[in-house]
């Protein structure tokens, strides 16, 4: 039997987002919409600005943005245009010189002859494109001279096809007459396709046919008439441009000399005739633009053609990166030319961004509300609250002279189901499902459990209990202007985030309620009360708050009810009868009352009663401090950095002390 052996070809995947990679991070991301979102801004707004920022070790759109723009102005305070005249010039000028030094060496030479000749060479036009010309039908005596101006001929009709074929002009150096047919031969080939094509008449085979003959010369290997087309005009509108961006003298010098290409007129009559195809099959390309070049760094036509394509892509990767236009998304990013500008390590930097954005996206962490507009999803809500809660918790535990505060009801019943092992737990092990994992890991690990097993800290998992003492819990925050104005914005939504994990994943049989309470007081879920925008109006209706929480309170009557109560300011605002708020400041005497009434109602149901009172205003410590001995409550004073830690230390405090009245920790 024959073995074929088959060699294998391995290069960068192409295929859009690499399958092997791992999935990308959005723990920063998230948290930094999450904030902005609570700050009050539109998720698909605060989701941008993540991406123009970038991340703690990423670039954002902002910086590769100003680096392209940094290109840019490098390209053109480096350079200048007019690079192929001065290296005719000098050619001139050494094809001159020699011939001088051979015309006063040459002592056979008639006198007459030298004598014209010599005029000749001393009344050349001061313009390097007519001396050129004047010269064409010269007789060189100096055979190092008219190897010079032949130079020129070559040098011209290389420059004029790197302009619209890049990397012609390597290729035809010392180039044969065979190889300038060759090139005739395609450009006359090339019309005809296109011609063809203009008039609907090609078909693949003719393009098949034409690259099968023709492919050497494009590098860029199109694989249809459209690619083909657009490799060419975008090539030619260049160096239309860079004839623009040329002074008029610059321009009429090089119009003139380009006649002297390879010394073949026709030549500049095909490439005439493919710049106008070129033109009407693509007249969304820019023709007419230019540029301002201000550098010492002199260009050839075909390398300043070669920068104005650099310019423009770099002016396309720059409207990419802006995203201002109706429907972007970071996946129209050109990743090719974005590496090719500023290098690889910018294109993994956007690529990055662009998995973050799709991931973030259609990952489920965003959605469309009924109102059609983007919102956090309880997805990322959940993954939002637990980070926000794990935040808290290590604020607790920081504490000096604290005592271990569990996360869990530890005094409370088996749920039946396990979680893993977190700091500070010290619920029973689940020893079942904690040594399944250390055996699935060892076996992963390539090792063998029959011959002994470790247990690693991830392995752990632990029984989940539930307290048997359920509480109602109602969060009544301020949602008065002056906790935006003063910073305490944020703060309070990441607080209610916060409690709310926690009490839907550690105590899922509590019940809890947020309360807003501004000149009106509302019941609201999480996600409203996250992407609640701060409104200047003014009014602290606690009374109205405090209505709700009875209400709440009243629904659930078998559990323990928990109030707690953030705020900054004194009431400012109470429920009429009919339903309107009434606004008084300072605090009206009747506002006070009916605020003191309702607290006194949920005293006697029994609710435990804890206020957070935010700033030092005496006024507001002093009316907290009577409100709290009123129903036997505490006051909380923390800083707004600290008020996450300090809501959720209350209510777990809140249920240690229903677990001792009820003696199930006895």
């Amino acid at each position: 039997m024959a073995i074929h052996k088959r060699s294998a070809r391995y290069g960068r995947y192409t295929g859009g987002p690499d399958p092997l990679a791992p999935p990308v991070d959005l723990g920063e991301a998230l948290d930094a919409v999450a904030e902005d979102v609570m700050a009050g801004y539109p998720p698909r707004h605060a989701l941008q600005e993540f991406l123009r920022r970038g991340g703690r070790n990423r670039d954002g759109l902002d910086d590769l943005a100003r680096r392209v723009q940094q290109r840019r102005r490098d390209l053109l305070s480096r350079h200048r245009l007019d690079g192929t005249l001065d290296e005719v010039k000098k050619l001139l000028d050494t094809a001159v010189l020699e011939e001088r030094k051979q015309l006063a060496r040459d002592a056979m030479m008639d006198n007459t002859d030298r004598a014209f000749r010599e005029m000749q060479l001393q009344n050349l036009p001061p313009s390097t494109a007519a001396a050129v010309n004047e010269l064409a039908s010269y007789d060189w005596q100096s055979s190092t001279a008219r190897e010079a101006y032949d130079r020129i001929k070559d040098l011209l009709g290389r420059e004029v096809l790197e302009q619209r074929f890049a990397g012609m002009k390597q290729a035809l150096e010392s180039a044969t007459d065979e190889d300038r047919e060759a090139v005739s031969a395609m450009l006359r080939d090339l019309n005809e396709l296109l011609g063809k094509h203009r008039r609907g008449e090609d078909s693949d085979a003719d393009f098949q046919d034409f690259m099968a003959k023709h492919g050497q010369f494009f590098p860029e290997n199109p694989q249809s008439v459209e690619e083909l087309v657009d490799a060419l005009a975008q090539r030619a509108a260049a160096a239309q441009r860079l004839l623009q961006s040329m002074s008029p003298e610059q321009r009429n010098e090089l119009m003139q000399l380009s006649a002297q290409a390879f010394g073949s007129p026709e030549l500049m009559a095909q490439l005439s005739e493919l710049d106008a195809a070129l033109q009407a099959l693509r007249p969304g390309e820019d023709w007419t633009g230019s540029e301002r070049f201000e550098g010492q760094e002199g260009l050839g036509l075909g390398d300043g053609t070669g920068v104005l394509q650099d310019i423009a892509e770099l002016d396309e990767l720059s409207d990419q990166l802006s995203q201002n236009y109706n429907g972007s998304r970071l996946d129209d990013l050109d990743l090719d030319a974005l590496a090719r500008q500023l290098g690889e390590k910018a294109a993994v930097s956007a690529r990055t961004l662009a998995e973050i954005e799709r991931a973030m996206q259609d990952g489920g962490y965003l959605r469309r509300g009924a109102d059609g507009d983007l919102r956090l999803s309880p997805q990322a809500m959940r993954r939002l609250g637990k980070s926000l809660l794990r935040d808290a918790a290590r604020q607790l535990s920081g504490r000096q002279g604290s005592r271990d505060t569990r996360m869990a009801g530890a005094a409370g019943e088996l749920t039946g189901s396990s979680r893993q092992w977190e700091f500070g737990d010290a619920e029973p092990w689940d020893v079942t499902r904690t040594m399944t994992n250390a055996i699935q890991r060892t076996m992963a690990d390539g090792g063998d459990p029959a011959r002994g097993l470790r247990l690693a800290v991830e392995d752990i998992e632990v029984a989940e209990t539930e307290a048997r003492t359920q509480a109602a819990v109602a969060l009544l925050v301020d949602v008065s202007f002056s906790m935006a104005a003063e910073g305490r914005w944020v703060p309070m939504k990441r607080t209610a985030l916060a409690l709310h994990h926690l009490v839907s994943t550690r105590f899922r049989g509590d019940r809890l309620e947020l309360i807003t309470f501004g000149r009106y007081a509302q019941s609201m879920d999480i996600g409203e009360l996250t992407s609640l925008p701060a409104l200047r109006e003014q009014g602290t209706n606690l009374h109205h708050g405090l209505l709700l929480a009875g209400r709440f309170f009243r629904r659930h009557p078998s559990m323990q009810p928990v109030l707690l109560v953030v705020t900054d300011g004194e009431p400012t605002a109470h429920l009429l009868p009919d339903g309107d708020s009434w606004f008084n400041w300072p605090p009206d005497a009747e506002t006070i009352r009916a605020t003191v009434g309702e607290l006194d109602r949920l005293g006697r149901m029994g609710a435990q009663t804890t206020f957070f009172r935010l700033g030092n205003d005496p006024g507001l410590e002093r009316f907290i401090q009577r409100m709290a001995h009123r129903v036997d409550g505490r006051v909380v004073a923390p800083e707004a950095g600290d008020l996450g830690a300090a809501v959720v230390g209350e209510y777990l405090r809140a249920h240690v002390r229903s677990a001792y009245a009820d003696g199930d920790w006895l």
